[in-house]
């Protein structure tokens, strides 16, 4: 309980009060882009009417209050999207307002240290009130922003999945036509010019549409999986992308060990390889780098999983992007589609496998890592 000359300090307070308020709204910080700006007076006034009765209550009553402002208030800021730390701020100006009128009140220090106590008490049980509940506030208004992107993210690849299943089963028809006669050209006339670069094309464009196809979560009737060679498959790769690597004048190194033999879709693994090391051929050759070189590793690693490594000299990938790179529709090119990496990491993970990537100066390596059979 107060003393008679305790009770007088708040008293004091009160019959001040008008000037306190005054005080306390020219010092604080607003910002005039705030919807409640004009309630922030009559939040001080609620919370200094608080502390002027609060000799009159219980500390259970006192933090009854003191909760139920705080979390009006909190809503507020909330709302207006403010910088917590000028809140706090402001809240503490009020204390430190009181305190500057303690001289006025003729009142002896050792009388008036239980009131200061008290006073304390509310101020700092107010703050711990507010920011406690605008942090949860805030945090679930992040969640409920994070499940609403990925909602949609989801529903993106939903209707891109669709799309793309439709329009290439379509496709693939007269595509495998095309290839039949191409072939049928060749036997007829084995001498003929261009067949070979056209077949080729078919090839890529069957490939890139392949790719598309993984998006709608479907694998083709009758596909299986199939025992196959890496080495064979990283040459087959190779020989593929043969003409890019000319032309961007790129170095090979191949540091391969014994041939393993993995179980999979054989097309699947060699769409990842294809991915990969046609994305590190076009770093390269659009950042012109001295002496551009690709290696290509293979390996045991201490956990007796297959380690494919890709790496290149090319330009440092920066560490935020490093964890983005696989997420869908993440490109930083200007005609890219960002599902290259996206569906290279879909395929190694239905393989029980992982992607991963580490950059440093000069050298970017993707490691695939594939369980042995």
């Amino acid at each position: 309980m107060f003393t008679g000359e305790q009770t007088d300090l708040i008293v004091f307070f009160n019959q001040n009060k008008e000037t306190l308020v005054q005080e306390w709204e020219n010092a604080i910080v607003v910002n005039q882009g705030d919807p409640y700006k004009m309630k922030i007076r009559e939040n001080g006034e609620a919370l200094l009417n608080v502390l002027f009765s609060m000799h009159l209550k219980s500390k259970q009553e006192l933090l009854e209050i003191l909760e139920k402002l705080a979390i009006e208030v909190s809503e507020e800021r909330v709302l207006a999207d403010i910088n917590i730390g000028d809140f706090v701020y402001n809240v503490n100006l009020g204390r430190t307002i009181l305190y500057s009128n303690l001289g006025k009140s003729g009142i002896s220090w050792s009388d008036m240290q239980e009131a200061i106590n008290m006073v304390n008490f509310c101020f700092d049980k107010f703050l711990y009130f507010a920011v406690s509940h605008f942090s949860e506030a805030k945090n679930k208004i992040i969640e409920e922003k994070t499940l609403f992107i990925d909602s949609t993210h989801q529903d993106r690849l939903t209707l891109l999945g669709q799309m793309t299943s439709s329009f290439i089963h379509e496709f693939r028809n007269p595509l495998t036509s095309v290839q039949g006669f191409i072939q049928l050209l060749k036997g007829d006339f084995p001498n003929m010019r261009y067949l070979d670069i056209i077949s080729s094309e078919l090839d890529q464009l069957n490939f890139r549409i392949s790719q598309f196809l993984l998006l709608s979560k479907k694998e083709l009737i009758g596909k299986e999986k199939v025992h196959f060679q890496l080495n064979q498959l990283i040459d087959e790769v190779l020989n593929f992308l043969y003409p890019s690597i000319l032309d961007s004048k790129v170095k090979i190194i191949k540091n391969l060990r014994d041939d393993f033999t993995l179980n999979g879709y054989a097309d699947e693994i060699r769409q990842v390889f294809i991915n990969i090391v046609f994305n590190a051929i076009d770093v390269l050759n659009h950042h012109e780098v001295a002496n551009p070189t690709i290696e290509i590793n293979s390996s045991i690693d201490p956990n007796g999983k297959i380690k494919i490594s890709i790496s290149n000299n090319g330009p440092i990938i920066p560490a935020e992007l490093q964890k983005t790179i696989f997420e869908p529709f993440f490109t930083t090119k200007k005609l890219g589609t960002g599902l290259g990496l996206f569906v290279c990491n879909e395929i190694i993970e239905k393989h029980k496998g992982d992607l991963t990537c580490d950059s440093v100066l000069d050298k970017t390596t993707f490691s695939i890592y594939l369980p042995m059979i």
